[in-house]
């Protein structure tokens, strides 16, 4: 009897669930930036960021995590699960952009805050309805059952 090579089933590495995750969070953010590239209420330098796509995931964890009262520069790093000078590093990009500004902070005379500039609010508003745009496109393609069990199940899944 010949030796045969066992049948590899790869299909597998690029069908868990994982990597489907990760596609779609990757394509949701996608859409979400090109609506604010088109969303004519973001500032034009801001949506001209968005339309390069110059803004990264990494920028939105700014969006996502700082306070509306602003965070000091640690517990927005934490916040978003990143170290302190890889926050630095974004804030700074972020400030250059006009989205935050350093303010002091009123209980530490030492310390900063880092805040929303008046065009980073119209940014996070304009996020917020990007976001739920997105959110509405992706329940009419899959439906509102299924846009309902997913949203249960990542809920359950990271704990929320």
């Amino acid at each position: 009897m010949d030796f045969q090579e066992p049948a590899h089933d790869d299909d597998w590495r690029q069908t868990h669930l994982g990597r489907l995750l990760g596609h779609a969070m990757r394509r949701f953010d996608a859409r979400v930036y090109e609506l604010m590239a088109h969303d004519v209420e973001v500032p034009l330098a801001l949506s001209n960021l968005a339309a390069r796509q110059q803004v990264t995931a990494a920028h939105i964890h700014i969006t996502r995590h700082l306070a509306r009262g602003g965070s000091r520069l640690g517990e927005l790093a934490e916040s978003a699960g990143m170290t302190k000078q890889a926050m630095g590093a974004l804030v700074d990009q972020c400030e250059a952009w006009g989205l935050v500004r350093r303010d002091a902070d009123p209980l530490d005379a030492r310390a900063r805050r880092i805040v929303f500039t008046a065009d980073g609010l119209a940014w996070l508003e304009a996020f917020r309805r990007c976001v739920a745009r997105a959110e509405a496109e992706f329940r009419a393609s899959v439906g509102e059952e299924v846009a309902t069990v997913v949203a249960l199940g990542l809920e359950a899944y990271c704990g929320s």
